[in-house]
């Protein structure tokens, strides 16, 4: 194949997904999910001479996902998701050894479950109850001769997902339980050119992840997640000639994040992270070049709090934090030939937490 101009695709697999939004009412949702079949969504690019000025693929499977978004309204509801023992993949590959290309940008994603909230103007009171045993794995990379601009793959793995945004003015409270608990969560991208201006390979696995904004009133979180899986992201690339190069590999356990511009931030998080491991690896090779990087980071559990400084903003925080299991972060970079830098960074934390008060945008 040789194309001259865009190059796209967009593949997407979803086990089973459930919107419950309203607009100017009062809305009781109650939702239960389960999930106990494979998810599968694949790309494949093939280029013999050239892959076009752009070309973008994005791969996504994910097992079961729900969203509520609600405006001028109140919302309240039980959100239940469970999937089995079955296995969410998403796998991408770029094949063009001797093909050119402009710029690239490969990302796949594998989620186990998902739950997002919108909130404008609105109250919400919600339960979320997620058990994960679906092994998740996000696979890909590619192989290209030569590339103009900026290549970029991407690989994301998740168990367990909440995410909450809200603008103009809203009020939230939460009360969340995530136990992530599959043999794996895996994350790999793995990369070859032949010359490339800007390269970027990165792979980043979580078990858990809790991720709230709130924007106005309060912020109530109640949170418990727990951690059983062997986690792994695993970031490898290569390249003869580089102008600038990277490999990121990103890993964690449990993540928790609340975060409000409003007056008041409440938490009390348990992140308890056992039995499988975390192990995090980033490699870069190259023969000649300007700057190559690795950069591996593996955590136990994680955890962010903050209230808005500008708005009076009170902060009360509980936060337990257990991790139980091997911690392991490896980065290298090898050049052969000649370079103006090369950096190689490896961080392994059993446990990280962080609460503050900060000024509008300075967070």
């Amino acid at each position: 194949m040789s194309v001259s101009d865009t190059t796209t695709s967009v593949a997407t697999a979803t086990g089973a997904a459930f919107d419950g939004s309203g607009e100017g009412v009062t809305l009781d949702v109650r939702a239960n999910q389960n999930l106990q079949a494979n998810v599968t969504a694949d790309t494949r690019l093939d280029a013999a001479v050239n892959a076009g000025a752009v070309a973008a693929l994005s791969t996504t499977a994910t097992g079961v996902t729900s969203e509520s978004n609600i405006y001028n309204g109140t919302l309240t509801g039980v959100y239940t998701q469970r999937t089995g023992p079955n296995r969410i993949y998403s796998h991408s590959h770029v094949e063009a050894p001797q093909a050119e290309a402009g710029d690239i940008t490969a990302s796949t994603q594998a989620i186990g479950m998902n739950q997002g909230f919108g909130v404008s103007h609105s109250v919400v009171g919600a339960r979320v109850n997620q058990t994960n045993t679906a092994d998740v794995v996000a696979d890909g990379g590619g192989t290209v001769g030569h590339v103009d601009g900026a290549a970029t793959f991407a690989g994301a793995a998740t168990g367990a997902n909440v995410t909450s945004s809200s603008i103009d003015g809203a009020a939230q409270r939460y009360i969340i339980g995530q136990t992530n608990a599959p043999a794996m969560v895996q994350a790999s991208q793995f990369t070859a050119h032949g010359s490339a201006y800007l390269a970027t390979t990165s792979a980043t696995a979580t078990g858990g992840s809790i991720n709230l904004h709130n924007e106005g009133g309060l912020l109530d979180v109640t949170s418990r997640q727990t951690n059983e899986a062997y986690l792994r992201a695993q970031s490898v690339g290569s390249a003869f000639q580089f102008g600038s190069a990277a490999s990121i590999a990103f890993g964690v356990g449990n993540s928790f994040l609340a975060g409000n511009l409003g007056s008041e931030t409440i938490i009390d998080a348990v992140q308890l992270n056992d039995s499988g491991g975390v192990e995090v690896i980033a490699d870069f090779t190259g023969a000649e070049g300007y700057d190559a990087s690795a950069h591996a980071t593996a955590m136990g559990n994680a955890a962010t709090g903050f209230v808005c400084n500008d708005c009076d903003g009170r902060l009360v925080a509980t936060s337990q934090q257990v991790n139980s299991t091997d911690i392991s972060a490896h980065s290298s970079v090898t050049v052969t030939g000649h370079a103006r830098s090369a950096t190689g960074v490896s961080n392994a934390v059993g446990n990280t937490a962080t609460y503050f008060v900060s000024r509008p945008g300075a967070h």
